[in-house]
């Protein structure tokens, strides 16, 4: 589990452990700050934490408060996205970033993703990537390594990590990164900026995993109660990009886990783009899925 396994060495130690384990552990007020500030949060339409908080459902198309007529309502092209994500892990001075790239269906809650570890991350100078199959309550991981033959899948309950998955793969489930901003509070509207071409409204806050988990759709609600649970504490700033649909376009987290020895501190970045692109996230049948013992210690 994530926690676990960074409470036992130094900073270096502490990263690779980090990277290798699975991905990653298993492999300033809202808007009533001023004048200026409100007639910001007027103009970006509702509320600063209200737009927050909205952004999940948006993605799946089920938001009734978005009378927007191109908003995403129903299953198909609108709940459907690309997928970049990146997140750096930083402990006693040394950092490493995992990145990947997939296609997420929201309505589904289902993606994959293509993780690629650094070269320098693990001690070894190339690392095959590892493709990742998200659905509710499970990460599937192919190429996970430490003993597991190289045509299997491993199958992670994520309700029983202790990161409910946030940051155990190398990258965040969307729909996790979504839903924690559930528990948004304490919300700045910090105004407009261009992403990649793309008008988007730029929103920072904290958020809290328990509140989330509290208010999540039952696929979703098990994972992030894990995540409430196991966490030093339940407090993630976050800075969060919306389109003028609605839209989480990106949004970054900042989780920070303390240990014996040095703070271990991680950055996750998701980016949506693309929206309406196909996805196909077929599961892998159960002779296919390794169900021998992991060595904990090895590296992907």
């Amino acid at each position: 589990m994530v926690v676990q396994q960074h409470r036992s060495g130094g900073g270096a130690r502490a990263v690779c452990a980090l990277a290798a384990m699975g991905v990653m552990a298993a492999a300033a007020g809202c808007s009533g700050g001023g004048g200026d500030r409100a007639a910001a949060d007027d103009r970006a339409g509702p509320g600063a934490v209200e737009a927050v908080r909205r952004a999940a459902s948006v993605l799946t198309g089920t938001d009734p408060g978005n009378a927007s007529p191109r908003a995403p309502r129903t299953s198909g092209p609108g709940t459907t996205a690309k997928v970049s994500t990146s997140m750096e892990t930083a402990a006693g001075g040394t950092r490493v970033t995992i990145r990947g790239r997939g296609t997420y269906d929201f309505r589904s809650r289902s993606g994959r993703l293509r993780v690629v570890l650094p070269q320098d991350a693990v001690g070894k100078e190339e690392h095959l990537p590892i493709t990742e199959l998200l659905t509710p309550g499970a990460l599937y991981m192919m190429n996970r390594g430490a003993g597991v033959p190289k045509d299997k899948w491993v199958r992670i309950d994520t309700t029983s990590l202790a990161d409910g998955n946030l940051v155990t793969g190398g990258a965040t489930d969307p729909m996790a990164a979504a839903e924690l901003l559930l528990g948004a509070r304490d919300v700045t509207y910090l105004g407009e900026s261009d992403l990649a071409g793309v008008t988007v409204r730029h929103y920072r806050g904290t958020t809290d995993i328990g509140r989330a988990a509290r208010q999540a759709p039952a696929p979703s609600r098990g994972a992030l109660a894990a995540a409430a649970k196991g966490f030093r504490t339940d407090t993630v700033p976050f800075d969060a990009y919306l389109d003028e649909q609605g839209r989480l376009r990106k949004v970054r987290h900042r989780f920070s886990f303390a240990n014996e020895g040095p703070a271990v501190e991680v950055v996750s970045t998701t980016l949506l783009y693309g929206f309406g692109s196909p996805v196909s996230v077929p599961l892998p049948a159960g002779r296919d899925i390794y169900t021998g013992e992991i060595r904990q210690g090895q590296q992907p």
